[in-house]
């Protein structure tokens, strides 16, 4: 491996940028290719980054001479095919969350990941959060179990923008995407296979196609519980609230800030490297790539948190 990664990032969006914005912190990184569905906001994006290459077509990145890997940062219906192409070409991958937007579709990347050995990693970011690194250092220490976990993803979607308030060219989903965060940090936090799941969805929406509202509930097999609120319709405060009920304590989780069940403040500073969850998410990959092993978060630990996803999909139906 050559003293400089070099990393190409599809998909100059909201979190695309964040990457961006991450990868700078990170010595012997270079992000040398940018692609973007609109070719002049691409280029604005490079220009403020200093990222020499842009493109509308990941193609033209992966022949690149000297890439190493790709970032894949791009709608939720391209993950799965585009991983397989960067796999194809040699390149070891990221995929933000969620991996696929099927259980068939999770299962090709694996299967590529292990035809060719790369390193194959979704960007299941709240196992990096420093709120939940916390948790889960007093888990692995026997001071903490989770008995049950409370969680309220809310947001005001009803109509198609993106996290800059920008109009998207995809349609989220509450299920495959945003559950995914809590169905893996779930099964990841308990060290237990969730082994019962079930789901309940509010109306459709006329034009977006999608439940605006869902309710999901989670049993791993040491028996702790998660129960799991979503929302699209939510004129409110915003974004994903944990809260873990345990045998010693009682944690809130709020992105990256945690705190006593009491409200207090807990100080997550010296948990890891950086407060970012994004950016201890790319430190993660690229480690792991320097290194010649798993990453946290592969392809290959997250599987199964598709598997309960394309289960509760079912009953849906």
């Amino acid at each position: 491996m050559p003293s400089s990664i070099k990393v190409a990032l599809a998909g100059a969006g909201a979190f695309g940028l964040k990457h961006l914005d991450g990868i700078k912190l990170i010595d012997g990184v270079e992000v040398v290719s940018l692609v973007g569905r609109e070719l002049d906001k691409t280029r604005e994006a490079a220009a403020k980054y200093g990222v020499g290459h842009v493109t509308t077509d990941l193609a033209d990145s992966l022949k690149l001479p000297g890439l190493d890997a790709v970032i894949l940062a791009t709608p939720t219906q391209m993950h799965a095919a585009q991983a397989i192409q960067c796999l194809e070409a040699g390149k070891h991958v990221q995929v933000e969350i969620p991996l696929a937007d099927s259980l068939k579709d999770a299962e090709s990347v694996l299967a590529m990941q292990k035809r060719t050995g790369l390193v194959a990693m979704a960007g299941h970011t709240r196992r990096f959060n420093p709120s939940h690194q916390f948790v889960h250092k007093k888990i692995l220490a026997g001071a903490f179990r989770v008995y049950q976990m409370d969680v309220q993803t809310y947001f005001f979607r009803r109509t198609n923008m993106n996290a800059l308030g920008q109009a998207r060219s995809w349609t989220d989903h509450l299920l495959w995407h945003h559950a995914a965060h809590t169905v893996d940090l779930f099964a990841w936090q308990c060290g237990s296979p969730i082994v019962k799941a079930n789901a309940l969805q509010g109306p459709i929406h006329p034009t977006l196609g999608i439940a605006m509202d869902m309710s999901l509930q989670l049993k791993a097999a040491n028996d702790a519980i998660c129960t799991l609120s979503l929302s699209f319709n939510n004129d409110g405060p915003l974004g994903t609230f944990f809260r873990y009920i345990g045998d010693s304590a009682t944690y809130i989780a709020r992105y990256d800030d945690l705190f006593t069940g009491k409200d207090e403040k807990i100080d997550v500073s010296k948990v890891d490297v950086s407060m970012n969850g994004i950016e201890l998410q790319d430190r993660e990959f690229f480690a792991a790539i320097r290194e010649g092993r798993e990453p946290n978060s592969s392809v290959a630990q997250v599987l199964p948190c598709y598997r309960v996803l394309d289960a509760l999909e079912r009953q849906l139906s």
